[in-house]
């Protein structure tokens, strides 16, 4: 029984890597994350192809019960409507102090109807509510209701275009992130407007954020100004942080 639980552990890897060293090959970066060519993001490249490779693609994050809800640090949160920070956004202080009801998402790029979506707008699609776990990048994790609406239905209102493969977010203290289609078009990544049962809390991102469970909690922008659909990859450079962070 050791010899063959030994055979099949060796011929698990031996069948892993030969399928990472096929992927790898020319005429196949179709299946590897935009950052393949990068030296410095080599971390991408595995991540990737073994998330899209043993994964089904559509494969949802495990989901809790209310009994389950922890405490929520809202760690590195950087508030625009801050003066004293080097974040720090006018619009989004003007917004914040009329309760958001200016607020506007602004949805552009490869759409057939670009648009700007109020709160109310987007409250009018229906919602998913979801308990998940939040997996951070210093090595904590909490667990929170998310309420809002899930981002495949604003994506098809606004009329995605086929050659659409990548969508950008943009947050008004200038963060920046970006998914592929398939996160994008996953079931459980939303744009929340409503935390453990309230309205998003302003350390959580208010009025709006996005949740992208199946990556790790930096992918997740807070206060959420634009969304951009683009057919090519937006890189802004090495953050220090890996592009792609499947879990």
């Amino acid at each position: 029984m050791k010899r063959k639980h030994l055979l099949t552990r060796r011929t698990a890897i031996i069948t892993g890597l030969g399928s990472l060293g096929g992927l790898l090959l020319p005429g196949c970066s179709k299946k590897l994350p935009p950052t393949y060519g990068n030296l410095l993001r080599m971390g991408d490249a595995l991540t990737y192809v073994a998330q899209r490779s043993l994964l089904p693609g559509q494969s949802l994050a495990k989901e809790y019960g209310h009994h389950e809800l922890s405490s929520f640090p809202a760690t590195g949160t950087t508030n625009p409507a801050d003066k004293s920070t080097p974040t720090f956004s006018e619009a989004y202080s003007r917004l914040n102090t009329s309760t958001f009801s200016d607020w506007r998402l602004s949805v552009e790029g490869k759409v057939a109807k670009p648009g700007l979506y109020s709160l109310d707008d987007l409250q009018q699609f229906p919602a998913r509510t979801q308990i998940t776990r939040h997996n951070c990048e210093e090595g904590w994790s909490a667990i929170g209701e998310w309420t809002g609406v899930p981002l495949t239905l604003l994506l098809h209102h606004a009329g995605i275009l086929s050659t659409a493969r990548f969508v950008n977010f943009y947050a008004y203290d200038g963060y920046m992130e970006s998914i592929d289609m398939l996160d994008a078009l996953h079931p459980q990544t939303i744009l929340a407007y409503a935390m453990n049962g309230s309205s998003l809390p302003l350390p959580h991102g208010a009025p709006l954020r996005l949740r992208v469970e199946r990556q790790i909690g930096y992918k997740s922008v807070k206060y959420l100004q634009r969304i951009v659909v683009s057919d090519e990859f937006v890189d802004m450079g090495d953050s220090g942080w890996s592009w792609y962070t499947g879990i």
